[in-house]
């Protein structure tokens, strides 16, 4: 998937230009994670981490590409990083997981519909029936969000602090 890029325009029309997460993306992930709210990495995460360690970042950025890929997010104009995705396969089930993050400063811009969006046809386009999130039951904004956009809405087995949100995929 290197040299793959993606134009997305936000509803607000902020240009979002998504690529790949390569081996050299360290910095640019350790940035946006700085400008992502104390709030949405602890609902990202599922952790309570005030920033995510260089560790976790590195296994953001060294993917198979095939079973897992990290998407990052630019402004058109000023390559600003402010959204990052990781779409991940598991095993030969037909199920894979999302998981989003949105840089503080650009929330409600509808880059989380769009990033969400983009996802789901990546997600199609690797042949997966279902995609899913486990979500934090207080992650309000998301959850509304992805119920939007055609997702539904289970408990998560054994932690009721946890919703497993979930959507068809191949169906209209």
């Amino acid at each position: 998937m290197a040299g793959h890029t993606w134009k997305l325009i936000s509803r607000t029309g902020l240009n979002i230009i998504v690529r790949p997460a390569g081996a050299d993306d360290d910095a640019i992930l350790d940035e946006l994670f700085h400008h992502v709210r104390l709030e949405d990495l602890h609902f990202r995460f599922l952790a309570g981490m005030r920033q995510v360690p260089p560790e976790q970042i590195h296994e953001m950025t060294h993917v198979d590409h095939r079973t897992v890929e990290t998407y990052i997010g630019f402004l058109e104009d000023n390559h600003t990083p402010v959204a990052t995705a990781m779409l991940a396969r598991e095993g030969t089930s037909g199920r894979g997981e999302v998981a989003i993050s949105i840089r503080a400063d650009y929330r409600d811009h509808g880059i989380g519909w769009e990033m969400l969006a983009f996802v789901v046809g990546q997600a199609e386009r690797w042949g997966l029936k279902v995609i899913e999130s486990i979500e934090s039951r207080a992650s309000h904004d998301a959850i509304e969000l992805e119920k939007n956009m055609g997702f539904t809405v289970h408990s998560y087995p054994d932690d009721p602090t946890l919703l497993l949100v979930s959507k068809k995929l191949g169906t209209a």
